[in-house]
């Protein structure tokens, strides 16, 4: 397995690396703005992948992931994205 992806977008292809969460924009802003060398605390990360979770249940328990969208999403795509968020919360 290879250490890094490539990822496009309207910039163009850009390397990240193989098991992050983030997209093309984010290695972006990594590569251009290593500005004070600090990363965000884990703990805020951890917490942003609880709070993203119970967002994404209660859209879930509300129904508003089918609703009237015009791309619903699946049952599977649902189940996928809480246990994304969870992998943040617990710190994967």
């Amino acid at each position: 397995m290879t250490d890094f992806r490539v990822e496009r977008d309207s910039m163009g292809e850009i390397q990240l690396p193989a098991r992050a969460y983030y997209g093309p924009q984010t290695q972006r802003a990594v590569e251009n703005f290593p500005i004070s060398g600090r990363t965000i605390p884990a703990d805020l990360i951890h917490a942003m992948g609880l709070v993203k979770w119970a967002a994404a249940t209660a859209n879930r328990d509300l129904g508003l992931f089918a609703g009237d969208a015009r791309r619903p999403l699946s049952d599977q795509q649902i189940e996928s994205l809480l246990g994304a968020c969870l992998e943040v919360a617990e710190g994967r």
